[in-house]
């Protein structure tokens, strides 16, 4: 992706960060017919993501054994008028923009078929984005009774990626002035992205 050094994010744990609250990647793939993306909840665990797709879902069948595939991470965004610029009322030599936060995971791709595999996938997943939104009342597999949980964990395929490549970018108004930076921050409150961009250093 194009990355201008004003915008690269070069703190892994904020990388990690981002993965973290916005899970649900874009997994690109090259195939015998064209790119092609799926949509998948991932989760950063060390130095690899993990993840499991349906055992309907050919993905699996049609990829090679660690090939090259790219996740794609979405964080906060917004579009950015230039009404809000404060510089806009003295020069009006200002446009319209767009903030983001984005992660790109290039890695290679592997599938496991045995139970261990996708038992260990899923119960991570689960545990984590159940805690996340339920705390104490998280739903747990143990709550599925033995056989449902057995046709499901039949009707699924793990994978890992092994990253090759991070690359993170935070597009928050750092080219501009403090000025129009909190500028479009205040127009945007109370928005995470606000909160974001009030924080995000001018470069």
């Amino acid at each position: 992706m194009y990355l201008p050094k004003d915008f690269k994010k070069t703190d892994m744990s904020a990388v990690s960060a981002l993965i973290e609250a916005a899970p649900l990647a874009t997994l690109v793939t090259h195939t015998a017919h064209g790119l092609r993306a799926d949509h998948i909840p991932v989760m950063m665990i060390k130095d690899m993501l993990i993840g499991h797709i349906a055992l309907a879902n050919d993905l699996h069948q049609i990829l090679d054994a660690n090939q090259d595939v790219l996740a794609v991470f979405s964080g906060e965004n917004a579009y950015i008028s230039p009404n809000w610029y404060p510089s806009k009322a003295d020069t009006h030599a200002v446009v319209p923009t767009w903030n983001y936060e984005v992660v790109h995971v290039h890695g290679r791709i592997s599938f496991s078929h045995d139970r261990k595999s996708k038992l260990a996938v899923v119960g991570l997943l689960t545990k984590v984005l159940e805690t996340r939104t339920n705390g104490d009342a998280a739903w747990r597999m143990a709550d599925m009774p033995a056989d449902f949980m057995e046709e499901k964990l039949n009707g699924i395929v793990a994978f890992d990626i092994h990253p090759t490549r991070i690359l993170g970018k935070s597009k928050l108004s750092q080219n501009k002035s403090d000025a129009d930076r909190l500028g479009a921050a205040q127009a945007l409150e109370p928005s995470l992205i606000a909160a974001q961009m009030k924080t995000s250093p001018q470069t």
